[in-house]
């Protein structure tokens, strides 16, 4: 048994490489190896020999394990000491560049939309974010009774006892912004009117303040076949594939007829993708401008006619880059930006690209 134990451990102080180590490991105490056939003809012996023999037997087989173990260790200290001596790192070397910043994806959107539209001969006009009441409602032929001038959709403004001006808001969408450009430059006119907007709501696609453009072009024969190729022109640019619409009759004060836009898409594992399949998806609403909002703009409904419609920016957004939840805009860390934001040096061409 010494001899065994002298053989073994000499050839696992030898083992140069882990392979020739584990060729060892079998040939002494693998299923097949010198020690373990030897301990299976314990089986045979006396009661008297086996007390003997199987003490020895095992502690013979716990110091090869221990001699393999401890050998296995040492030639990888020994393969990471050799591999620390050939590789290096000069640790005086100035890190990477980090990117310092990111556009923020609402801002990078808006930037995509204002080329496109500027292609397509829009200008764009801004309004103030506190409206007052006759700007955001009155003017847009929105009556008294109507849901969205309650104060559990809109943000009214405090007024202290005795304070007879008239109600203001944190305007509900940019529409007023039309009236005062329609007041301030008359028609013809082709603006859009973005910004941000304030509603009283919150859920994965609601937030109190989200970000809208509006759309308005007045002229002699205006029509809603002018709409229907601006709005194809836009989306087909801004996601970057032909993009069929389709109307659906609806209602909104502030136009008549009215109709919502959807466009086509189908639904891939859970995310959908634009301008492919045969489902449809609801974007905007839009509509021929009605008569008494063109009258609060100081514009004759007998000699002018015209469309409007609104998008919201964030979901657009959502829908080009994926993004899951609108809260997210608002409420993520600096990762979520990393991952969604954009090189500062990147710019939005016409064709709703990134370049940079």
């Amino acid at each position: 048994m010494d001899d065994l134990k002298n053989k073994y451990l000499t050839a696992i102080n030898e083992a140069g490489d882990e392979a020739t180590l584990e060729d060892i490991r079998l040939k002494a105490v693998g299923k097949k190896g010198e020690v373990s056939l030897k301990m299976r003809e314990l089986g045979k012996m006396t009661p008297e020999e086996r007390q003997v023999a199987g003490p020895k037997l095992n502690a013979l087989k716990d110091e090869i394990n221990a001699a393999l173990a401890a050998k296995k260790v040492a030639l990888e200290d020994a393969a990471l000491d050799k591999r620390l001596s050939e590789e290096w790192l000069d640790v005086t070397l100035p890190s990477r560049p980090a990117r310092q910043g990111s556009i923020h994806p609402i801002s990078r959107v808006s930037e995509e939309i204002y080329a496109i539209f500027a292609d397509l001969g829009f200008a764009v006009a801004e309004g103030p974010q506190v409206e007052d009441d006759w700007h955001n409602f009155d003017a847009l032929n929105i009556p008294p009774h109507h849901p969205a001038r309650q104060e559990h959709d809109t943000f009214y403004m405090h007024r202290d006892e005795g304070d007879d001006r008239p109600p203001h808001v944190l305007r509900t969408h940019t529409s007023p912004v039309q009236i005062r450009t329609l007041l301030d430059q008359g028609a013809p006119i082709s603006i859009i009117a973005p910004g941000r907007v304030y509603r009283c709501d919150y859920d994965q696609t609601h937030t109190p303040m989200f970000h809208q453009v509006e759309g308005l072009c007045i002229g002699k024969d205006v029509s809603m076949a002018n709409l229907k190729w601006v709005l194809e022109e836009f989306f087909t640019a801004f996601f970057g594939t032909e993009v069929k619409t389709r109307f659906r009759a609806s209602h909104f004060p502030f136009t008549e007829p009215s109709a919502e836009v959807d466009i086509q898409c189908k639904w891939d594992n859970g995310t959908v993708k634009v301008g492919e399949g045969d489902d449809w998806l609801e974007v905007l609403g839009s509509g021929m401008v009605h008569p008494n909002v063109l009258k609060a703009g100081g514009i004759d409904p007998d000699e002018w006619q015209g469309f409007a419609f609104g998008i919201g920016i964030d979901r657009l957004a959502m829908l080009k880059y994926g993004i899951p939840d609108l809260r997210a805009f608002f409420d993520s860390d600096l990762r979520w930006l990393k991952h969604y934001g954009f090189n500062p040096l990147s710019v939005p061409t016409l064709a709703g690209g990134i370049n940079g």
